[in-house]
């Protein structure tokens, strides 16, 4: 496993995506300014957020270090406790779906945690045109970090 799924996944992840110049939920500006490829902190992984249903959808893309280290393999979701899901690769994970608009620029919803194969409560909120908080919460355990829009 790369550092961020450690991270960023045993947090739970919460995205909270949020920006004053950005139209409101609802409007296909709000929801363009989401969408696109976006940089983890410390650059360990490549997330693509599109449009799904009402809401938004985050997907693992590529990561810093794809192979694992210890098999010399494709990174895999091989703490899934389902033995069907463990040997699907990280790159292609959707980390969240169909999180739903829940102020002008932000979205709540469940993020999936490749560290314990387990779904959180979670929340984005967008910092402007090229900034998204990411945030979450475990029981009292509270974290987050913010990503950077490299693409669309």
């Amino acid at each position: 496993m790369t550092p961020f799924v450690t991270r960023i996944l045993i947090a739970g992840l919460a995205g909270i995506v949020m920006a004053a110049t950005i139209p409101l939920p609802g409007n296909a500006q709000t929801t363009n300014a989401v969408t696109g490829i976006w940089l983890t902190e410390k650059g360990d992984a490549r997330i693509r957020i599109t449009t799904c249903g009402a809401g938004i959808c985050g997907k693992v893309i590529g990561l810093r270090e794809p192979i694992d280290p210890d098999t010399g393999k494709p990174a895999t979701d091989n703490k899934n406790p389902n033995p069907a899901l463990a040997q699907r690769p990280v790159v292609g994970l959707n980390l969240f779906n169909d999180m739903r608009a829940t102020g002008p620029t932000s979205w709540a919803g469940r993020i999936y945690n490749a560290d314990d194969g387990q779904f959180y409560a979670s929340k984005v909120m967008l910092q402007g045109p090229a900034r998204l908080r990411v945030e979450g919460c475990v029981g009292a355990l509270c974290g987050g970090e913010t990503w950077s829009k490299v693409g669309n």
